[in-house]
């Protein structure tokens, strides 16, 4: 099952069922079904304090995936940020609900083991979101 919450913030326009049937797609790309998967839009306060209170960092980010996954089954929590969310669109130039869809995504793969601290690790993540975005508009039409 994937739920869609917020904690203290205004719920973001998505389709629930297009959403939750891409993720599906994207997961049995990388021979996973999906479990449960519970995305929390938050601002950016709330996000840096789930940094610090379970991760200790001291920094805002966009995404904070907790990994609860089995070896076949994706579960986990997705914390996203909208507020960075939002001023990360802005900088690279892309509407908003196109920079939701890659984040959703992000916490996705990060469920089925992909990394992004290393700069190749990093550019395979940015690889991969970009095949999983191109399955989103194939499925959308």
């Amino acid at each position: 099952m994937i739920r869609f919450t917020t904690d203290s913030i205004e719920m973001p326009a998505l389709d629930e069922r297009q959403i939750g049937r891409w993720i599906r797609a994207v997961a049995a790309d990388y021979g996973f079904s999906v479990g449960n998967i519970n995305y929390i839009f938050c601002s950016d306060e709330r996000e840096l304090e789930v940094n610090r209170q379970f991760l200790g960092h001291d920094y805002y980010t966009d995404i904070i995936t907790f990994d609860y996954s089995t070896p076949s089954t994706l579960n986990g929590d997705i914390f996203i940020s909208l507020d960075t969310v939002r001023s990360n669109a802005e900088m690279v130039g892309v509407s908003f609900e196109e920079e939701l869809r890659r984040i959703l995504i992000h916490g996705v793969l990060h469920l089925t083991g992909q990394g992004d601290k290393t700069p190749e690790t990093k550019a395979e993540m940015t690889e991969k979101e970009e095949r999983a975005l191109c399955r989103f508009r194939e499925l959308e039409s």
